[in-house]
């Protein structure tokens, strides 16, 4: 958090109910406040005193009373000294760890709650090494000799209660874990553990459901262990169950899921909050198993919970296997190498990939402006929706929606979402080659319909306004468009919305201008959506300046799962 920082009202009035509730009210106490509550409202789950002394933003008609800290010691003891601000541990607004990072008291009790779940089943056990090892032989035998990270992610699976089994797309992270679902039961014996299998999205949920049927399918289980792999995925908010009228889970540190065994697949999207609530959720005794990869963006709420592990794992003892092997795209892929230098922050070399002509799975336009870019737009859009355009009922248009689709960083603007979405019902709602269904993406969450916020769906007019979704065991289902919470057309999403999907054909629209949400991650999220090939239109300076700024969170979440380092 090095840049300036730009207080909201919402910062300067949580600012101002602090210093009015203290008994030693002090301009250090104000400026501590606003950061605090800017760093949550950003992602952060704290912020640093340091980083936030250098960013503090010049005199302004709201702030220009307040005297700002004119260093990080005396701001340290000055917030020391207020009611409001309290050490690790105190029931205080604030907490300030020996870090100098300052907290909004339920991030802090989040962070804790984390780190406490992850610790407490991260211990190793001491399994029968002799049975296991003929165990892991039928499940993941070894073929020449070389390192086996599927095999080695089992083992480490079968040996703790908590694991992370990170990887970019393609890796076998699924066809893993459903291996290792499959020794588990094979080592359980006549026992039957209950196994849940959720996700942050039902987007996501439906895709790990697809994949762990494909699996079962496909992997030479042995039929009675096949019978026993579970297909059925629940969203995480629908597993613990969202209390409308008294707020929060009905599954909590009080009421605990009837589970021996958690999968959660996308664990990037998952924020600071909702792990803490799934964690205090589980029996101690519970195994978690987290899939995810801890390249693309992180949640939109609060925390990076899976990049805060994976970064921290060669310090504690949390286990985390990363899966560097692609069987989805081969050496020729574009997609693949070009996912890399992205990661890797190599620029110039990317923007030289992209440029090249050398991969056939990737293309590469400057954006034109004005009418020449709808008019270019409309015609790419036509052909990439052809498919969908021709469906002949709900569930084909379906189906066919993964085929392709328009991505953008941003929702307003000329190349924001708003605007892409009326550029494609324009161009195709009339001629030869109209839609007579439309894509839609539910913004909002509704538990009696089972409908959550990032499901897609298809409109139909011809029958009076309804929606088709996908339902979970696979057909498809009907709900009159009334009864629809919140939704919006989805011929193009945001990248963030996209997450948790795969598209055969991506057209990626950046922006001509830097904007503030373009970064390293967002652009590795919207390249990995494509399976077969993406098109990118944009500035290649920009494009540039995206792979070069990575996101970074504040959070002491990776010194908690160290030992405690720094928390007094």
């Amino acid at each position: 958090m090095t840049e300036t920082i730009k207080l909201s009202s919402l910062d300067i009035h949580f600012a101002d109910f602090i210093v009015r509730i203290d008994r030693h009210p002090a301009d250090a106490l104000w400026w501590g406040a606003a950061v605090a509550s800017y760093s949550a409202r950003h992602g952060h789950s704290c912020c640093n005193l340091t980083n936030a002394l250098a960013g503090l933003p010049l005199p302004h008609l709201d702030t220009s009373q307040r005297e700002q800290p004119s260093g990080i010691a005396l701001w340290r003891e000055s917030l020391k000294r207020c009611d409001s601000v309290g050490p690790p541990g105190a029931n205080t607004p604030l907490v300030l760890d020996g870090a100098d990072r300052l907290y909004l008291h339920r991030c802090w009790r989040y962070e804790q709650q984390v780190a406490t779940g992850i610790l407490s089943r991260s211990r190793q056990s001491s399994p029968d090494n002799v049975r296991l090892d003929a165990a892991l032989d039928r499940y993941f035998p070894l073929t020449d000799g070389s390192v086996d990270l599927q095999r080695s992610a089992a083992r480490m699976a079968l040996t703790h209660h908590f694991c992370v089994i990170s990887g970019g797309p393609g890796t076998g992270k699924t066809a893993t874990v459903c291996r290792i679902l499959a020794l588990l039961l094979d080592m359980a014996g006549d026992s039957r553990p209950e196994i849940v299998l959720a996700a942050p999205t039902g987007k996501a949920a439906l895709r790990l459901r697809q994949s762990i049927m494909h699996a079962v399918g496909h992997l030479g289980l042995p039929d009675e262990i096949r019978e026993r792999v579970p297909t059925g995925v629940s969203t995480i908010h629908r597993l613990l169950g969202v209390q409308f009228r008294k707020g929060g889970f009905r599954y909590n540190h009080d009421n605990r899921l009837e589970c021996d065994i958690l999968v959660v697949d996308e664990a990037s999207m998952v924020d600071l909050q909702l792990m803490a609530s799934l964690l205090q959720a589980l029996r101690d005794d519970a195994r978690v198993i987290l899939l995810g990869d801890r390249n693309q963006l992180a949640s939109v709420e609060s925390g990076a919970v899976l990049a805060d592990i994976c970064d921290s794992s060669n310090l504690t003892a949390v286990p985390v296997t990363q899966l560097t092997k692609s069987f989805r795209f081969g050496n020729d892929s574009g997609i693949a190498a070009l996912g890399q230098l992205i990661n890797s922050g190599e620029s110039r070399a990317a923007a030289e990939l992209i440029r090249s002509e050398r991969y056939a799975d990737i293309v590469w336009r400057r954006i034109p402006a004005g009418k020449t870019f709808e008019e270019a737009f409309k015609a790419a859009i036509t052909d990439g929706y052809s498919t969908f355009a021709q469906a002949a009922s709900p569930a084909e248009a379906l189906a066919d929606l993964n085929s392709f689709r328009v991505l953008s960083p941003l929702r307003s603007g000329p190349y924001g979402i708003e605007n892409l979405n009326r550029l494609c019902l324009a161009a195709l709602s009339h001629g030869a080659k109209s839609c007579r269904m439309t894509p839609v993406m539910v913004t909002g969450n509704n538990y009696e319909l089972e409908l959550f916020n990032g499901d897609t769906g298809v409109l139909t007019e011809s029958d009076g306004g309804t929606v088709w979704f996908e339902s979970p065991d696979g057909g498809v289902r009907h709900i009159s468009s009334l009864r629809l919470p919140p939704c919006e057309t989805a011929f193009a999403l945001t990248v963030h919305k996209s997450q948790g999907s795969e598209f055969e054909r991506v057209l990626l629209i950046l922006p001509s201008h830097l904007s503030e949400v373009l970064s390293r991650e967002l652009l590795y999220t919207a390249v990995t959506r494509a399976r077969r090939s993406i098109e990118i239109w944009g500035a290649e300076e920009v494009f540039c300046q995206a792979v070069e700024r990575r996101t970074i969170r504040t959070s002491g979440l990776g010194d908690q799962l160290a030992g405690g380092r720094h928390n007094g």
